[in-house]
C-alpha cells in the first residue's frame, strides 16, 4: 500500500512542478511520477525530509515539490541553455 501512495504523491508533485515550470505539455503521467520521486530525493538531500522518508506532511510535500522544480530547472538548463 505504501508503494501506491508513494507513486500517487510522486505523480502529484511531478505534475505540479511541471505546471510551475511550464513543461506540462511535454511530459505524460509516467514522467510526472519519475520527476516527483527524483525531485523528492533531491529535495530531501538539499533541505532534509521528503516524501521518500515515509511521513507525508505539508512540509515534506513542499520540500518534494521544491526538489522537483529544481530538477526541471536543471533539465531545462541542460536542454535549452536557459531556465524558463
Amino acid at each position: 500500500m505504501g508503494l501506491i501512495i508513494w507513486l500517487v504523491i510522486g505523480g502529484v508533485v511531478g505534475w505540479l512542478a511541471s505546471i510551475i515550470m511550464r513543461t506540462d505539455a511535454q511530459q505524460g503521467i509516467f514522467l510526472n511520477i519519475i520527476v516527483g520521486i527524483v525531485g523528492a530525493f533531491i529535495g530531501g538531500l538539499l533541505f532534509g525530509g521528503s516524501i521518500n522518508n515515509g511521513a507525508i506532511t505539508p512540509m515534506t510535500f513542499l520540500v518534494s515539490l521544491l526538489g522537483a522544480v529544481i530538477l526541471l530547472a536543471i533539465v531545462n538548463l541542460v536542454r535549452r541553455g536557459a531556465v524558463r
